[in-house]
């Protein structure tokens, strides 16, 4: 099951949002990394689907980890998707869980369908939409967990990061759920600042990880945000993301106040997509 190729084959599809390729992996046979538009997306391991290349997904997939006790299965939905890599990861690793996958771009969807199909079994269904006006039509108090990760280009759209699409992801969960949203910023942090501050005027209990340089703003990265109505399980997450290849911190409690300021919160009103990545992130071209 899987695309075969040469080692050196890169496949390359014009697809809604832009140029998709799928770049092979040097190392491991049947792997792959998704590229729109020449950000890096997702990577995708056929044959071990608990690989999590990337570190933010790793830390979202500490997350998934954590949600519920030992394997059982869990209600996710995943706000964006790519080349679904933490959808297949839950799927591996909590067996029988039903997903919900929404993507903007259909072409893209066909593409990761044909080339990098999903196990046979697995409770995954992908849907092409908008991941507000789904979000705003989801069943209130069903999932476990609500992933956003979405990104225009290298960009977080906009209507994606105020209170009121918060709201939207906390009526969807259930009492126990968890929020995570993956974000990137860098010099100044304002947008990081900001989405700390969307998430604690929703939820009563907020985390941020991300890695040391990223938080002090000398390196343009990735932070995941988490929110629930109990109590997150910081002592796991600060265990796990320490022991990463790229050791994260987590900022919680009067740590995460001191990092947002007096960073208002982001509503529909003041909303704007976030910073671009500076050239020669992520592999980005540097000129």
């Amino acid at each position: 099951m899987g695309r075969t190729r040469r080692a050196d084959e890169t496949i390359t599809r014009e697809v809604d949002s832009g140029i998709a390729e799928l770049v092979p992996d040097p190392d491991v046979p049947r792997a792959w990394t998704l590229r729109l538009n020449g950000t890096p997306q997702s990577h995708v391991d056929l044959d071990d689907p608990r690989h999590l290349e990337f570190e933010y997904l790793r830390r979202l997939g500490h997350v998934a980890d954590l949600v519920a006790p030992g394997d059982e299965p869990v209600r996710a939905l995943h706000l964006g998707g790519g080349g679904l890599s933490l959808p297949r990861y839950v799927a591996a690793t909590r067996p029988q869980s039903t997903q919900q996958v929404v993507e903007v771009d259909a072409a893209l969807i066909e593409l990761v369908r044909g080339l990098l199909p999903l196990e046979r079994g697995w409770r995954v269904k992908i849907r092409n939409g908008d991941a507000r006006a789904v979000l705003e039509k989801a069943p209130e108090d069903t999932f476990d967990l609500v992933v956003t990760d979405v990104f225009a280009g290298a960009r977080t759209p906009a209507h994606l990061t105020s209170v009121e699409f918060v709201e939207l992801a906390a009526r969807a969960l259930r009492g126990g759920g968890v929020y995570a949203a993956n974000i990137s910023d860098g010099n100044g942090l304002a947008f990081a600042k900001a989405q700390a501050a969307t998430v604690r005027a929703v939820f009563r209990h907020v985390c941020v990880i991300a890695e040391p340089a990223v938080f002090r703003g000398r390196r343009f990265g990735n932070f995941v945000l988490l929110g629930s109505y109990v109590d997150l399980p910081i002592a796991d997450l600060v265990r796990r993301t320490a022991s990463d290849p790229f050791p994260g911190r987590v900022e919680h409690g009067e740590s995460l106040v001191r990092f947002i300021g007096g960073t208002p919160p982001t509503t529909d009103a003041t909303a704007t997509q976030s910073p671009s990545p500076p050239k020669g992130t992520w592999g980005l071209p540097a000129d």
